[in-house]
């Protein structure tokens, strides 16, 4: 059966048909949890919150892009409101007025493995974490990065910026030994 066709039962609130669209889906959506949460039991919480707001709102999907799209979208939000209630504080922006140059070198020695990379990244202050994990690992653009993170443009390629910056220290400092 095609996803369409699941879908448009989904909406009929087909409970077969959502039971199959969660089992198509769910293993995807845990693995993006677990990168932003690093905790298997609140990645599985925040997929079954994730999963239980799309059927709920499975009406506004229109199509425009993938269903997985779609649900990927709702599960990084439920992430970062999920790390925004853990830390129940604000991060407030004061970048605001700095010129950002692209810097589109990503190049890491060869030396340095993707368990360090991501540890690296897990490091990162949450704001530029989150900038760098969006951007790197999830693959979105400035444009869905920032639209994501309610956040503008300017400010989203300052953040991705800074974070690339400070993951590439932390890196060094895995190299050279000096860090712990």
């Amino acid at each position: 059966m095609f996803t369409s066709d699941i879908i448009t039962k989904c909406k009929a609130n087909n409970r077969k048909a959502q039971m199959q669209l969660y089992k198509q889906y769910c293993n995807g959506m845990y693995c993006v949890a677990m990168r932003f949460l690093k905790n298997e039991d609140d990645a599985q919480d925040v997929v079954q919150e994730a999963f239980i707001n799309a059927f709920q709102k499975i009406d506004q999907f229109s199509g425009d892009v993938t269903f997985g799209a779609w649900l990927k979208k709702i599960v990084v939000h439920k992430c970062l409101d999920f790390i925004k209630a853990k830390k129940d504080k604000h991060l407030e922006l004061t970048e605001t007025n700095l010129r950002v140059v692209e810097d589109d070198n990503w190049l890491v020695e060869d030396t340095v493995t993707l368990l360090q990379i991501k540890f690296a990244i897990a490091q990162l202050p949450t704001k530029y974490k989150c900038v760098v994990q969006l951007y790197l690992i999830e693959g979105y653009d400035h444009s869905e990065t920032s639209n994501i993170l309610s956040i503008t443009e300017s400010a989203c390629r300052t953040r991705l910026l800074r974070g690339k910056g400070l993951l590439k220290e932390l890196l060094k400092e895995k190299r050279y030994g000096t860090g712990s």
